[in-house]
């Protein structure tokens, strides 16, 4: 048996709450966790201030039925299997995504990744070296092979990051919360803040506006 490989053109949708203007503010690109797709992502982004907060979901490549039930689809960024194809394939579609919107250089370009977006977040931040104002980490992980170099770039765009977890959260454990703050530390120093909430492994919305 052989396994080959082509490249082709493929095509992906993604999502945009409110409007981009003159009131706006602040951009957010978003990335949302596995089981979601971006149209459904965005409820967490209605109680910004629609005149001021521009939101940007990308929507992940792989979807699938939910549950084990042919209903409800939801979505997945990456896998096991050939992982750094994948990756290439999203990044690149990410890119296209953001030359797209043609952003303001005058608005608060935000970056949010929840579970498993951080790691998409993160590294699309460093492979096309995102000057992104601020980063927000919630409730997930920062990929293991991304150094204090490679973020190094921020510091000149002086870039504040949040991590947001809850204290319940399943999948973040005691010791796992403890090895992404070294992590965390090491790689931003004190421009990276910490918010423990009450609650699981969920984005609570009510968080969004301490970024702003």
């Amino acid at each position: 048996m052989q396994e080959k490989q082509i490249t082709y053109t493929t095509s992906n949708s993604y999502s945009t709450l409110n409007a981009l203007g003159p009131r706006t503010k602040n951009v957010w690109v978003v990335f949302h966790g596995i089981g979601y797709l971006s149209r459904y992502f965005m409820k967490y982004f209605k109680d910004l201030d629609a005149d001021e907060n521009y939101i940007i979901a990308l929507q992940a490549p792989s979807k699938y039925y939910l549950n084990g039930e042919y209903k409800h689809v939801g979505a997945s960024w990456l896998t096991k299997e050939d992982t750094a194809t994948a990756l290439k394939n999203v990044l690149t579609y990410t890119q296209q995504v953001f030359e797209t919107e043609q952003i303001p250089e005058d608005v608060n370009l935000i970056v949010l990744g929840y579970s498993q977006g951080v790691s998409i977040a993160c590294r699309w931040i460093v492979h096309n070296k995102i000057k992104c104002d601020k980063l927000v980490i919630f409730a997930g992980s920062i990929p293991h092979e991304i150094t204090k170099d490679d973020m190094a770039f921020l510091n000149e765009n002086n870039t504040k990051v949040h991590s947001i977890v809850g204290d319940k959260d399943e999948w973040l454990t005691a010791s796992r919360l403890k090895t992404e703050k070294e992590k965390g530390d090491l790689l931003f120093g004190d421009r990276i803040s910490y918010t423990i909430f009450d609650g699981k492994h969920e984005l609570k919305k009510e968080l969004l506006q301490t970024v702003l």
